[in-house]
């Protein structure tokens, strides 16, 4: 028969399956943005697809860390499969840091990842957020391509 594996005391079961009743809809709002330079993948960077992809990873497990205690950030991690993940193409380090700076000003919680040694930043992303408490910030930047 199968098992179910034992997770760690004080960690959150995957999918839902231990959080509480209500949880998944309270969820379904979160969203977690993550905002990835598209110029890595284009000459003369010429990036690989999947370094790339890895930024963005590490930014978003970054915002998720960081934020761990907060309740939004909970309870998407508790919503497992329902999680709603966004990512958008800054078209440059500039447009990157300027949305950076944007964020901080208006005290919205984001993580910068920055790509060592090059100690070039790559990627950022939010912790879980509702949509229209930072849609306005980001809605300037187009889905990833």
């Amino acid at each position: 028969s199968r098992r179910t594996p034992r997770l760690p005391a004080g960690c959150a079961a995957p999918y839902g399956s231990m959080a509480a009743p209500g949880a998944a809809a309270a969820a379904a709002a979160l969203v977690q943005y993550v905002v990835l330079r598209g110029d890595l993948g284009r000459p003369p960077r010429s990036w690989p697809l999947g370094a790339v992809v890895a930024q963005g990873c590490h930014a978003a497990l970054a915002a998720a860390h960081a934020h761990r205690q907060h309740p939004d950030t909970r309870a998407y991690l508790e919503s497992g499969g329902a999680m709603r993940t966004v990512v958008l193409e800054a078209p440059d380090e500039a447009a990157l840091t300027a949305l950076a700076e944007t964020l901080k000003q208006h005290s919205i919680d984001h993580e910068v990842w920055t790509e060592q040694p090059e100690n070039v930043a790559t990627c950022l992303a939010l912790r879980p957020y509702p949509k229209d408490q930072v849609h306005q910030h980001l809605k300037k930047f187009k889905l990833l391509k």
